[in-house]
């Protein structure tokens, strides 16, 4: 399946979770598609997040994962994406945080440079950590995607208003006309 990576993809606010939301439809296994399926998408999500990652200044220009680890890499998506997605849900997640810097450390051990997308990635995620921005997660109400809600009123309901936002009204507006239309 070809698709190309667009600023809609890095919609999390963070590299770590644009990197986690690589994985559509993640809990609908018959419908659920890993952006990183294949090599070359990997390494075009290197070049997009050059462009498009809320987080581009931080990390410089983006390396393409090596790849001998592009295994590990994969691993740290999940385990940020398991971790992150526990605590806005308000599941135990000490486990998993244990787990999630363990895959952490292996990357920032295993880059061959403080501008890979692994270490980035890592980096990027422990700084969600860190700076308290952890509080302000949400998960998308129409994909499932992680995003950072930085509104004032912290009333964000979806990752991109432009594509979920607009999706979930439309919906909306369709069963109420429908509803209203009757049998």
């Amino acid at each position: 399946m070809s698709f190309s990576w667009t600023p809609h993809r890095f919609a999390g606010g963070a590299l770590a979770l644009d990197v986690a939301n690589s994985v559509i439809l993640r809990f609908d296994p018959a419908r659920s598609i890993d952006r990183f399926a294949t090599p070359e998408q990997l390494d075009a999500f290197g070049d997009a997040a050059n462009r498009f990652s809320a987080e581009r200044a931080l990390f410089g220009e983006l390396a393409p994962v090596g790849a001998g680890n592009r295994a590990g890499f994969l691993a740290l998506r999940e385990a940020i994406d398991r971790y992150f997605r526990a605590r806005v849900l308000g599941q135990d997640h000490n486990s998993l945080l244990a787990d999630f810097l363990e895959k952490a450390a292996a990357m920032l051990r295993k880059a061959s440079g403080p501008t890979t997308l692994e270490a980035a990635t890592a980096r990027s995620a422990l700084r969600l950590l860190a700076d308290g921005e952890v509080e302000r997660l949400k998960i998308c109400g129409n994909c499932g995607w992680l995003f950072i809600d930085r509104s004032r009123n912290r009333s964000r309901a979806w990752c991109d208003m432009a594509v979920c936002g607009n999706r979930a009204k439309a919906s909306r507006h369709y069963h109420r006309r429908k509803k209203e239309a009757g049998p």
